[in-house]
């Protein structure tokens, strides 16, 4: 078997470091880096993250599948790290399925299934339709829009509100909320100047779905909230904490995976023009676009377990309890799973990317994303078949390390010209 490394190689190469996520030109590309992690050192300790992290398909599935999720810290070690004030969102976090282990996580996920089923998604498919056809006529008459705050970002928060159930006018603050939270789920350092815009958004979210709840039980309505209030399973029931966390969860994954999915999707199929001119073409092939571009741009780049005991990995020994970081968007361009995985190819067969994480965790809102995406993707290319980004400005990503969006995308209907990339 070869010798396995002691918990912490001598190997600290700074250059291998997924903290290089900060610089904005290796955020702009982050599959060079992930192509070296991947070749040089494949099961990687990161001195600056204290973590292990893994880039290659099978150990991606295998951490996903075999490591542990209930990862939240507690207060007393959120006092250790001198971060005493985000112990709150800790409240919360380990109330959310995310974050939990079975049987935990099973009961949870038992619960969420009553509310979350694909007859609900279905039933949701003709309010996204005429959702996203508003928008795109709103588009239309603007002639040069921009692709995020004008569809990618309130289309998936529109349609998360009618899900669960609560006034569908309130999608602003929805997504406000969602866009302030997400930056400490997405994020690897803990960054004192924005935590209490973070505990600001986690308290009104709590706030609106515990006034959710008190309208439900007046005045019971179809939705979300409703079906976890009524969800039962062998005589066990949600506390309403934990339907206040998963709502929280709930809502926060559905808008920003679908919002950067979308987006980063249409810039990269203005990188490939002729891959755009295909769906315009040839519809049938958009639930296959939509597969390839999750998995070559995916929304998720990476998420986090703890090692359920010591285990060797790539030939290294990776103790008990220490974090290893899974990096979707790299094992979705492992070129052992994926021949020319730099390619987009619509017809890609088979294409069982990881952009929805696997296993037990699978993304509970994984249904929602495709159909969301692939109604956005459809109208968009028959609607537009001559779009073009309004100028060549350099495109500018969230700063969000995990959540891989971008800020804004100008666009051009293409009636008056604009650019093709």
């Amino acid at each position: 078997m070869g010798t396995i490394a002691d918990v912490r190689p001598a190997v600290d190469d700074a250059g291998l470091s997924l903290y290089n996520l900060l610089d904005p030109e290796v955020l702009d590309n982050p599959y060079p880096l992930y192509a070296r992690l991947r070749s040089e050192d494949p099961v990687h300790w990161d001195p600056f993250l204290h973590a292990w992290v893994v880039t290659r398909y099978d150990d991606v599935v295998h951490v996903l599948h075999k490591f542990l999720a209930d990862r939240t810290p507690t207060p007393e070690l959120l006092e250790a790290m001198g971060a005493p004030e985000l112990s709150e969102i800790a409240e919360v976090m380990v109330k959310q399925m995310l974050f939990m282990d079975a049987a935990a996580h099973t009961r949870i996920r038992q619960l969420a299934s009553y509310a979350f089923t694909p007859a609900r998604i279905k039933v949701l498919r003709d309010h996204i339709e005429s959702i996203a056809e508003r928008l795109i006529v709103e588009m239309e008459a603007k002639g040069s829009f921009d692709l995020i705050s004008d569809f990618a970002a309130p289309l998936p928060a529109i349609v998360t509100a009618e899900m669960l159930g609560v006034p569908t006018s309130d999608y602003k603050q929805l997504k406000d909320w969602s866009f302030t939270f997400s930056e400490m789920l997405g994020n690897f350092q803990h960054n004192p100047d924005r935590s209490e815009a973070v505990l600001e958004a986690l308290r009104g979210m709590i706030r609106y779905f515990r006034n959710a709840i008190a309208v439900q039980k007046e005045y019971p309505t179809e939705g979300l909230v409703r079906s976890f209030m009524d969800a039962e399973a062998d005589g066990d029931r949600f506390t309403e904490e934990e339907i206040v966390a998963n709502c929280i969860l709930t809502m926060v994954g559905g808008l920003e995976t679908t919002t950067n999915l979308i987006g980063s999707g249409i810039l990269t199929l203005m990188r490939h023009r002729d891959q755009y001119e295909r769906l315009c073409q040839d519809p049938a092939l958009i639930p296959g676009a939509v597969e390839e571009l999750l998995r070559f741009e995916s929304p998720s780049q990476h998420t986090a377990r703890l090692a359920p005991a010591d285990i060797e990995m790539g030939g290294k020994l990776i103790k008990e309890r220490q974090a290893v970081i899974a990096v979707m968007g790299a094992a979705n361009r492992d070129p052992e799973r994926f021949p020319n995985p730099d390619e987009l190819d619509f017809t890609r067969s088979p294409n069982r990317h990881v952009a929805f994480g696997w296993g037990a965790h699978f993304c509970f809102g994984a249904a929602l994303a495709r159909m969301e995406a692939q109604i956005a993707y459809g109208l968009l290319t028959s609607r537009f078949p001559n779009l073009r980004r309004e100028n060549d400005d350099p495109v500018e990503w969230r700063d969000n390390l995990g959540l891989r969006g971008l800020r804004a995308l100008p666009m051009n209907a293409g009636r008056e010209g604009g650019l093709t990339a």
